[in-house]
């Protein structure tokens, strides 16, 4: 058996190549390398897709979440709520307009932000600092929106949705991104829906945070050379969009492959002491990652997959509150426990739609043999 790898583009490009060539070189022919046509057609696309009110391409994820928290009225000092047990990319963003992050834990279950956990911060934020929140819709499947909405209702809070990873997942039918008052959306070569490079987007359904939001991306202004707010340099590159644009068009066949995959693999596993994903009965599960979960260290199980050719990595091993990065935060080791044991358990193993049935075996095969 060949190596199997996380993720395999070169097969998902193969059956789609002459299509994006040609969209490409649209793109190098007209010269509109920014914000060009492609761009405006790729979010009309996303708009129609997500049944939204607007939707805004910027440079990548991460600025999508900063962009929203500025769209939407979020300060220097102002404090946000998130999950510990995420990307960097989520409290780094809130960082990085100097708010402050405010971590919260997780469901054990599901692996999203836990209500209860953040009901408890709430509670104590006396002060009422805490200006918004960021559930991420980890793994592919949603958080519960509509409990966090009603909790942002009752303590007036700005609700940003990070899909980065949950890009045409559904919540009780409605897209996932739609729901809150923005939704950040990554468009990293490895999700689901990837560029050849680094994009992103914004989706909402007010029409002054989408006007917000082209300002902002746009340097601060509207009319070129007037400045009316202190912008930045977000824009999407026309060439991604336009490659954006064609592969959207299969998502949705991609992601019920690899739910396929998924359900194949929950079947081989049913004879083993190991959890597989739980998907609650509110939200579609899209599996950016097929993650299970070991009564021992994760570190062993990746050992011996990668000795047998399969990649196989722990998202996350140190829970954002125990980076170096966010030591200034003060928060300690034991603050956020699910956090803390999930990293310690979970494994994402290869579930892309390209997988052929022998790799699929072979993966579930060298799982079991493992916990046998």
């Amino acid at each position: 058996m060949n190596k199997i790898p996380m993720l395999d583009i070169k097969k998902q490009i193969a059956p789609i190549r002459q299509e994006l060539d040609a969209a490409i070189k649209n793109v190098i022919d007209s010269t509109g390398f920014i914000l060009g046509e492609e761009v405006r057609n790729f979010e009309n696309d996303v708009q129609a897709y997500c049944n939204a009110g607007y939707a805004v391409g910027v440079s990548n994820g991460t600025d999508a979440i900063k962009l929203a928290l500025l769209a939407v009225g979020i300060e220097c000092g102002d404090k946000v709520v998130c999950p510990t047990f995420t990307y960097y990319a989520t409290a780094g963003a809130i960082a990085s307009i100097g708010a402050i992050p405010v971590f919260a834990d997780i469901d054990p279950e599901t692996y999203n932000i836990s209500i209860e956990s953040v009901e408890k911060i709430l509670k104590k934020d006396t002060k009422r600092r805490i200006k918004a929140i960021i559930p991420v819709h980890l793994y592919g499947q949603c958080a519960d929106m509509d409990v966090i909405m009603r909790i942002a209702r009752k303590y007036n809070l700005k609700v940003i949705e990070d899909t980065a990873q949950a890009f045409g997942a559904q919540y009780k039918g409605r897209k996932a991104g739609t729901i809150g008052h923005c939704g950040a959306v990554s468009f990293f070569p490895a999700k689901n829906l990837g560029a050849f490079g680094d994009a992103g987007m914004v989706i909402t359904n007010s029409k002054s945070t989408a006007d917000k939001l082209k300002i902002l991306r746009n340097q601060g202004n509207r009319d070129r050379y007037y400045h009316s707010v202190l912008g930045y340099n977000n824009r999407m590159d026309t060439i991604q969009a336009a490659i954006l644009k064609i592969k959207l068009k299969y998502l949705d066949s991609w992601n019920k492959a690899r739910q396929g995959n998924a359900e194949y693999y929950n079947q081989q596993f049913k004879s083993v002491d190991i959890k597989t994903p739980f998907v609650p009965g509110y939200t579609t599960h899209i599996y950016q990652q097929y993650v299970l979960r070991l009564n021992c260290h994760n570190v062993k199980l990746i050992e011996y997959l990668k000795a047998k050719g399969i990649d196989a990595r722990i998202f996350y091993p140190l829970p954002l509150h125990l980076q170096k990065c966010f030591k200034y935060l003060n928060y300690e080791k034991g603050d956020f426990p699910e956090s803390e044991k999930a990293a310690l358990r979970v494994v994402a193993i290869p579930v892309y739609p390209d997988l052929a049935r022998e790799e699929l075996d072979y993966i579930a095969g060298s799982i079991k043999e493992f916990l046998q």
